[in-house]
């Protein structure tokens, strides 16, 4: 597996298939294997002509572990995809993330405008402005002796996902607390290359994809139907969509 350092932090990344590169930036507590890999996703991004490239974000799958929650910051985890970007040479790629790796490609798309020429916003709704994040109760979630010691619904079923994902329990707990920014709406109304904003119908944690695609100059919005949080990433409707999306955008 290729990596890369940003600074001290070492970057695992995959680089398949030949065409226009787009990145791929996971979400919180997966890996690029679980967001990307086994749900399809490579496979359909490189049969439809696309270069894919998928990073593990830092405290995630064989990046570094950082247990300072200042070291997560969506600035630095915004500024690993850019590093990426630049250590592959290219001139400008696609950016699609999920959940957080949404709330970093937003980011991303405001801080380094010149590295992006589209961006897709998975199980990113109007949250990422309002309240961004996860709730604390997660955390300690993930934090607690066993999964048997958590009660909150949330929290075991995040608890759950991160053992089974084999994470590291600290270096997630401290990635939650510092990756918690919000974007100002005056900050997504400076995006001006094409957004498309892609939400579960059934999604409780993301929010309304259809007011986060209102703030962006060039924002369109995908409901994936019948989906929550978790079951919308690998979904046909929302693959249709990006694929139909990168072929149209300027």
């Amino acid at each position: 597996m290729p990596t890369f350092h940003n600074g001290a932090v070492e970057i695992a990344y995959l680089d398949e298939g030949a065409g226009e590169p787009i990145v791929l930036v996971h979400g919180f507590a997966s890996t690029k294997e679980v967001n990307w890999v086994a749900t399809g996703w490579v496979g359909t991004l490189t049969r439809a002509g696309r270069r894919v490239i998928a990073l593990d974000d830092r405290g995630h799958g064989q990046s570094t572990k950082l247990y300072d929650e200042a070291d997560y910051h969506t600035d630095l985890m915004a500024g690993d995809v850019a590093a990426l970007i630049e250590h592959l040479r290219l001139d400008r790629a696609d950016v699609m993330g999920y959940s957080l790796g949404a709330r970093i490609s937003a980011v991303l798309a405001v801080r380094h405008p010149a590295r992006v020429r589209s961006v897709i916003l998975g199980g990113a709704g109007v949250r990422l402005v309002h309240t961004a994040g996860l709730r604390d109760e997660i955390a300690a979630a993930l934090e607690a002796p066993s999964i048997d010691d958590v009660t909150d619904p949330m929290g075991r079923t995040f608890r759950l996902f991160a053992e089974q994902t084999k994470s590291d329990l600290k270096a997630l707990a401290a990635c939650l607390r510092g990756s918690r920014q919000a974007l100002k709406r005056e900050e997504l109304a400076a995006i001006h290359v094409p957004v498309l904003v892609a939400v579960g119908t059934r999604d409780d944690i993301a929010g309304s994809g259809a007011e986060l695609a209102k703030l962006i100059p060039h924002g369109l919005a995908l409901d994936i139907p019948g989906r929550d949080h978790m079951l919308a990433v690998g979904d046909r409707v929302y693959k249709t969509g990006v694929v139909e999306f990168l072929k149209e955008r300027p």
